[in-house]
């Protein structure tokens, strides 16, 4: 089975965020000389809202496996790393290694539960290598890239659950462009659901039963650094969006939805970088004033978006800026 030509077939993209071609990532690590190669199975999910990874470990483990024992064999990696959330470790470790057991993969196998303390940022990919390897969890600058220097400065191939799951489906013939979507919020029926990737977010809430009887507004990729729509805007496809959080429109005091956010980045930065670092402590401070500037709130997610070393810090402008637009048209009346 030339599975690569299997993957570039479909046009099969990775499921942890970036959207980077599967096959190119591992073609990549594949090149590489040397023998030695590592994989990485990326299960750290710490976006709040986003529960995808967890439902497939408890529940698609053993095609999630075979996408891992193809990875290895194409790659002839020495060893695949598990890295874990702690709460679906606690949960589904004993089904997971009878799995592993089974499919062949056991000398190969490793668990590695992501450290509590790591936070969202631990789930960044050189943030996990780091992790693994024993050095302090930050992101690393890039390049070098995993897929040339990643554990142990080897060639490393690091790819989220749901991707290693849809290879598996690519070699079974059973591939059909979907992905997992979370929906979180005051719906019926809340949980983790396949859809086609192509679907709109309209389409999607009406499909699972979830589409609100209120006047509402969504944020979609995860509770922290998703993008915030209102109604009239859900007519475009969900690609990428792993989450799609409902808010009560009326029930939702602004005040409070972006000091969550500002707590929640500055909570999970690893403080490696000044901008982040500092950035976000003080914009957890400046909305505990009574009076906001807003000219200077601005100013700052304009320099955390140009100046972070990684994503975390550079995606803090993402929710509040479209927060303000799209739901408050730009009122900051509203906020009070």
């Amino acid at each position: 089975m030339d599975i690569i030509a299997k993957i570039k077939a479909v046009q099969l993209v990775g499921r942890g965020g970036a959207g980077f071609p599967t096959a190119l990532k591992w073609e990549a690590v594949y090149k590489v000389p040397g023998s030695v190669k590592y994989i990485v199975i990326n299960a750290a999910e710490g976006e709040p809202g986003v529960k995808k990874d967890g439902y497939i470990l408890e529940n698609h483990i053993t095609e999630m496996l075979l996408g891992v024992k193809l990875a290895q064999k194409y790659l002839g990696a020495k060893k695949c790393y598990l890295y874990i959330n702690p709460v679906y470790y606690k949960k589904n470790h004993l089904a997971i290694t009878k799995a592993v057991k089974a499919c062949g993969l056991g000398k190969y196998f490793e668990f590695f539960v992501k450290p509590h303390d790591a936070g969202y940022i631990g789930g960044e990919e050189t943030a996990t290598i780091n992790a693994i390897s024993g050095f302090k969890i930050e992101p690393r600058l890039k390049p070098p890239y995993p897929t040339t220097s990643g554990l142990w400065e080897v060639p490393t191939l690091v790819d989220n659950v749901e991707t290693f799951y849809n290879v598996a489906l690519v070699a079974q013939g059973k591939y059909q462009s979907e992905r997992f979507y979370t929906i979180n919020g005051p719906v019926p029926h809340p949980g983790v659901y396949s859809f086609p990737d192509d679907w709109t977010m309209e389409k999607i809430l009406y499909e699972s039963g979830n589409y609100p009887k209120f006047p509402f507004f969504v944020q979609v990729g995860g509770d922290a650094a998703g993008v915030v729509l209102n109604q009239e805007q859900l007519g475009v496809a969900a690609t990428g969006a792993a989450s799609i959080t409902i808010y009560n429109l009326a029930k939702q005091q602004p005040r409070k939805l972006l000091q969550f956010w500002f707590k929640f980045f500055q909570e999970n930065s690893c403080g490696q970088c000044t901008p982040c670092r500092e950035g976000t402590y003080r914009l957890v401070e400046m909305m505990q004033a009574k009076v906001i500037d807003w000219n200077l709130l601005y100013t700052l997610l304009d320099d955390l978006s140009q100046t972070s070393l990684c994503a975390l810090g550079g995606s803090v402008a993402i929710p509040v800026k479209s927060y303000i637009k799209n739901i408050l048209n730009n009122d900051f009346k509203k906020i009070i």
